[in-house]
């Protein structure tokens, strides 16, 4: 395992904000696209990577640069010579639970008050753990809860536009709190709703029972109402699972594996004979 605390941040570059827009309404939490330009031809980074943002941030362990990573949530591109790169950020806060005081998180605030033409530093770029199989009749279980559809939503653009003749089935199954919060699955930014056409992909969607509580969303629910399809899928030697997400939701969805597989002990083999293959992978927070 890779801690954030081992990797380099000692190259680094300048990146400058050119746009910068919320996706979900004004009374839900706040997650916002951001795209950077890069201008330095050094910084190369790729669908399968993320890079690191620094932010000027003195704490009390004595570090002077607070660093976060992100995935890339989009096809980086070139204009002019200069590297386009998109990510999402969720505006994080939580409550201490000794003194109750509010904290607001340092790398989220400081990218969702940054306006166009801003620049912040950048690290890397780091390798994802998601890399897409050279064999294009693999199959894909790609899970992914908030902010971690970022990963998955240019995983599957880049399958679609630049590997292409994909034959093996990919399936999606994104969270949210709400359908307010459910990105690029929706009317309003569902550019993930262009593969429907393809006769590889489906994308389930997954909502909080009550999204003003911080009830887990029910993802595993939307897993199980595919048991005979899922069961199928990893009755065979080519299917990958990547999931990206948080902590909390895992544990209802090695429940739902348990479930479709029959059995605790058949599904801890059948993780482990993925596992070691390098065909489950996960970025947690």
């Amino acid at each position: 395992m890779t801690y954030l605390s081992d990797l380099n941040t000692k190259l680094q570059y300048k990146a400058k904000v050119r746009k910068t827009k919320r996706l979900t309404p004004a009374n839900t939490e706040e997650i916002r696209e951001i795209m950077i330009e890069v201008e330095d031809p050094g910084f190369q980074c790729k669908v399968d990577q993320s890079f690191g943002v620094l932010v000027k941030h003195d704490s009390d362990f004595g570090n002077e640069y607070h660093h976060r990573l992100y995935s890339v949530a989009d096809i980086p591109s070139k204009e002019n010579g200069k590297t386009l790169l998109t990510m999402l950020v969720k505006r994080c806060s939580y409550v201490d639970e000794f003194n109750g005081e509010l904290y607001h998180g340092v790398g989220s605030s400081y990218l969702c008050d940054r306006e166009v033409g801003d620049v912040i530093n950048l690290t890397g770029p780091f390798e994802l753990p998601f890399k897409i199989p050279e064999d294009k009749n693999s199959n894909l279980i790609l899970i992914g809860m908030g902010t971690g559809i970022a990963p998955f939503r240019a995983f599957v653009k880049h399958i679609y536009a630049d590997v292409k003749d994909w034959k093996g089935k990919i399936r999606l199954f994104y969270g949210a709190k709400s359908g307010l919060e459910l990105l690029y699955l929706n009317d309003k930014d569902g550019d993930l709703t262009s593969y429907y056409d393809e006769a590889t992909f489906e994308a389930f969607s997954a909502l909080s029972p009550r999204p003003h509580w911080e009830d887990p969303i029910s993802l595993d629910a939307a897993i199980e109402e595919r048991a005979e399809e899922v069961l199928e899928m990893l009755s065979y030697s080519n299917t990958y699972i990547y999931i990206a997400g948080y902590e909390k939701v895992k544990e209802n969805l090695n429940k739902a594996f348990i479930n479709i597989m029959g059995s605790k002990e058949k599904w801890e083999n059948r993780k482990a004979e993925l596992i070691a293959g390098k065909k489950w992978a996960e970025v947690i927070y």
